[in-house]
């Protein structure tokens, strides 16, 4: 049986469902299997359909995902654009956690992931200077808004391979090189996007301060239950901003 979706929606930790009321499928990828079955579930007139990125037990590791094989699932099935939300790390005070961060740029700092869909015999170079698609980005803004969250107009996403969480010195360096956050599966899964030609949207939820913020001692380095805490505090509003963006696409 041919399925169809018109909105893909990769959920990350905390976020392992969009609704109760879904039809799970199985898809099949060139690149082996996407981290889960792919829900499907209506929402107003159009279709979305949902992996959780981690697995609906959260049973892989960010450099365990098979980013590959989640984006052409999304892209078999025909999706017109993708939200992508995650977990972030602050590097700025400003930044609070339960902010968000509607990212305009990354800082690739992984290593040995599978990051491209260009190999032999199809070899092609595309420019990634501005990752993420601007008009997503406007609307996500836009709904953020209007659900009364707090949201930060841009910021660097600083990916690193996980899945400990930084040192003192490494989040130093990562606040130096121009980073606002830190995540551990922004990348590749958002140039991957790029190279299917589907327009993409980070929406991050700032969980924790990183390794601490230096001038502020009063500031604890991030723990995986604080993380937790944060998630289990703001899920709600996650799917809010979510369902009211996806209620703005035109696709």
């Amino acid at each position: 049986m041919y399925y169809s979706a018109d909105i893909g929606v990769i959920g990350g930790s905390g976020l392992y469902e969009l609704s109760t009321d879904v039809k799970k499928i199985d898809v099949d990828t060139p690149y082996g299997n996407p981290s889960d079955q792919i829900s499907l579930v209506k929402v107003g007139d159009k279709t979305v359909a949902f992996l959780p990125r981690h697995g609906k037990d959260h049973t892989l590791n960010p450099s365990e995902i098979n980013y590959r094989a989640n984006i052409f699932a999304l892209k078999s099935l025909g999706v017109k654009a993708i939200i992508s939300p995650c977990c972030v790390g602050s590097l700025k005070f400003e930044m609070k956690p339960g902010d968000f961060v509607i990212s305009d740029q990354f800082i690739n700092m992984t290593s040995g992931r599978k990051d491209t869909f260009f190999e032999k015999p199809k070899v092609n170079h595309i420019s990634s200077a501005h990752p993420y698609d601007q008009n997503l980005r406007a609307l996500a803004l836009e709904s953020g808004k209007e659900c009364g969250i707090t949201v930060h107009d841009g910021g660097t996403v600083i990916i690193i391979n996980g899945p400990r969480f930084s040192t003192v010195a490494e989040s130093r360096m990562f606040a130096i090189m121009g980073a606002d956050v830190v995540n551990m599966t922004q990348y590749p899964e958002g140039y991957l996007c790029m190279e299917q030609d589907i327009p993409v949207v980070n929406i991050a939820l700032v969980t924790d301060y990183d390794a601490g913020l230096e001038g502020h001692p009063n500031i604890s380095p991030v723990t995986n239950d604080a993380v937790l805490a944060v998630l289990k505090e703001n899920e709600e509003k996650v799917k809010a901003l979510i369902f009211k963006l996806i209620d703005k696409l035109e696709v």
